[in-house]
Order: structure tokens, then C-alpha cells, then sequence
């Protein structure tokens, strides 16, 4: 297992690294903790959640049960030294957590003040924003996306209400780094110019979505990770489970995500199940699993410090974990090159 610093913050993440948000709704505490329990073994020290998980279904009522299952196992293991726990505030677009409140100093204060109770530890090693107060394009929104409804002064203001907040929780020995979730090239620059400019925290990484059919994170957020030296914690790297193939043919497989939305979030599209078939057709040409090559394939990025997968059983958890032994070669390469140029955003 190879391991990447998070920015200069000094903390070491696995280049794969195991995702939580099924935890307390598809999987059970002690299928959870199973899942961790694996993933440890095997080197993965870095776990990722946030205070609105478990989703499939989001709800109110669970909110906060992942981060709480995450608690219970590394206290009931003794390892919280030896783990890298991520998560994230939720502002505007979930009223499943403090009814949709935005992100600003106060609900930082009370957020982080929840998560540290449920994960049951004195604090939080990357602290993200799961998405910005402004609209963005992420989450398929990029075909209505219109920046010019956005205020810069409201922006400006809200930049710098969060690193302040931020800060006040760094000074207080709550958090140790912070991240950006769902963010764009711009609002991350203007992170980092304030953050410089106010001597406020700086970003250390961005966790935005990646994967085989969408690449948009390869052009303008590719260059700045790298000249900025902030690295992509890639979510969904298996676009949801899409490229396993398991919904090919229209199926919906007992317990898998279909179940509770038909389109997984708008993944699943005419679109994209002919390009899906394509890279099913790549991997089993050379041989291959398809979601070992699309993890495989996410490692070989410049940018990325992390991919991060989750499983809804502990043998897709071992397949997905021994993609790191995974080396895709110049042939495999031009396959996937090949049908990126043809498809090259096929889920929008």
C-alpha cells in the first residue's frame, strides 16, 4: 500500500481508502465494523464520512450513524492513533441537517462539536466543507449550472466566515487539516488566495468525483492540485457501483442502490450504459475486473492522493481492495484513452 501527504499537512493517507455511507443503512454496525476491520488489515488507514450519512435512504433520523459506528469500532479496537478519520459539514441542499442551514462560523462550531461525540474521539483529523453555500455544477447539475446568479461579496463573505471558523476549531485542537468537497477550480482558488492573504488555513485536499465516466476533475481541477499541491480524494471511483456492470441490462440487484433510486442519483442513463459496456468490453479483453481496473486506473492520476470506495459486501470490499496490486499496462491504457475520446463525459 502506498500512502500520500494530504498537502504539507503531515498527514499520511493509503492510496485507497474505505468510504462509510451505507454504514446504518444498507450495512449494519457489525457489518461496518467488519468492513473496517478488513480494510485495516490489509493498509488502509484512512476512513471517510460525513454528518449526514448514512444515505440510501438519507434521512433525518439516521443522520450521524455512520460517524457513530466509526466510533465504536476504533474505541472497541484501541487504533484511533493508528486511523485517519475524515468528514465533513453539510450546508445548503439537505435539510436533513440543521434544516439547510448554511455553512458559517456557528454550524462549523456545532457540527464539529457533534461529530466529534458521535465518533467518539478529542479530534478530527480532515475536516471538509461537503459543498459550497453558492450553486455549484456537481451532482449533475452542470447542464442548468449559471454562474452568473452568484454574488461575489456573498461569496467573498463566506470564505472567510469558514476559515475563520475553521481556524477557531484548528486553534482549539478539534481538527488537524481542511478539505473542500464538491468544489470548482474558481471557489478553490479563492480558498487558497484568502487563506494566504488572511493567514487562515490552508486547503490540503478537494473530494469531488472521479471516475471512468466522469473525468471532468483531468482538466482545470487536475491543474491546479498539482501546482497548488492539493490532492483529489476521488468519491465514487466505481461511478456508484455502475461500472461492476451490475445494472447492465437494466437490472437491480437485491440490496444495491437501484433499490432506492432507479437512476443512482442520476448516474444511470442511456448515456452511459453503452460506454459502461465499452470499458466492460476493455477489461475483459486484457482479462481484468472491471472495478480493479477503474481504481487501478484512478491510482495512475498525478493528482490523486486517494481514491475512496465503499462496499455493501466484504467480497466486493476484497476485490476492490487488491486493485492496488493492480499495474494497468501501455495496452490497457490506450483502451481506456480510446473509449474516453469517443465518451468523454458520459454521466454529465
Amino acid at each position: 500500500m502506498k500512502y500520500n501527504e494530504l498537502g504539507k499537512s503531515g498527514i499520511k493517507v493509503s492510496e485507497i481508502s474505505l468510504g462509510s455511507m451505507t454504514w446504518g443503512t444498507q450495512n449494519t454496525e457489525a457489518e461496518g465494523h467488519a468492513q473496517m476491520d478488513l480494510a485495516f488489515e490489509r493498509g488502509v488507514n484512512f476512513i471517510d464520512t460525513a454528518e449526514m450519512y448514512p444515505v440510501n435512504p438519507t434521512t433525518a433520523e439516521k443522520s450521524g450513524r455512520s460517524e457513530e459506528i466509526m466510533g465504536t469500532w476504533h474505541r472497541s479496537r484501541k487504533n484511533r492513533q493508528q486511523v485517519i478519520f475524515a468528514t465533513k459539514i453539510v450546508g445548503p441542499g439537505s435539510r436533513t441537517v440543521r434544516d439547510g442551514a448554511p455553512v458559517n462560523r456557528k454550524s462549523i462550531e456545532i457540527a464539529v462539536e457533534g461529530s466529534l461525540r458521535r465518533l467518539q474521539t478529542d479530534y478530527i483529523d480532515l475536516y471538509q466543507i461537503h459543498w459550497s453555500n453558492r450553486d455549484s455544477y456537481h451532482f449533475r447539475q452542470s447542464w442548468k449550472f449559471d454562474a452568473s446568479q452568484q454574488d461575489y461579496d456573498d461569496t467573498y463573505a463566506y470564505i472567510l466566515e469558514a476559515l475563520d471558523g475553521l481556524q477557531r476549531q484548528i486553534d482549539a485542537g478539534k481538527i488537524r487539516a481542511i478539505g473542500l468537497s464538491n468544489e470548482s477550480c474558481w471557489g478553490t482558488a479563492k480558498f487558497l488566495e484568502m487563506s494566504k492573504a488572511h493567514d487562515l488555513p490552508r486547503v490540503v485536499s478537494m473530494q469531488n468525483e472521479y471516475n471512468l465516466l466522469d473525468r471532468k476533475y483531468d482538466l482545470d481541477m487536475s491543474e491546479l492540485s498539482i501546482n497548488e499541491n492539493v490532492g483529489l480524494l476521488a468519491f465514487s471511483p466505481l461511478a456508484a457501483g455502475i461500472l461492476s456492470g451490475q445494472y447492465q441490462g437494466d437490472r437491480t440487484p437485491t440490496d444495491s442502490r437501484r433499490n432506492f433510486s432507479s437512476d443512482i442519483g442520476g448516474r444511470y442513463t442511456a448515456y452511459v450504459v453503452p460506454v459502461v459496456e465499452k470499458y466492460l468490453d476493455v477489461a475483459k479483453k486484457h482479462g481484468l475486473n472491471c472495478c480493479q481496473m477503474a481504481l487501478a486506473f484512478c491510482l495512475t492520476r498525478p493528482f490523486m492522493a486517494s481514491a475512496i470506495f465503499g462496499a455493501r459486501t466484504i467480497e466486493q470490499l476484497k476485490t476492490n481492495l487488491a486493485a492496488v496490486d493492480l499495474k494497468l499496462n501501455d495496452e490497457v491504457m490506450q483502451d481506456i484513452a480510446s473509449v474516453y475520446r469517443s465518451h468523454p463525459n458520459p454521466m454529465g
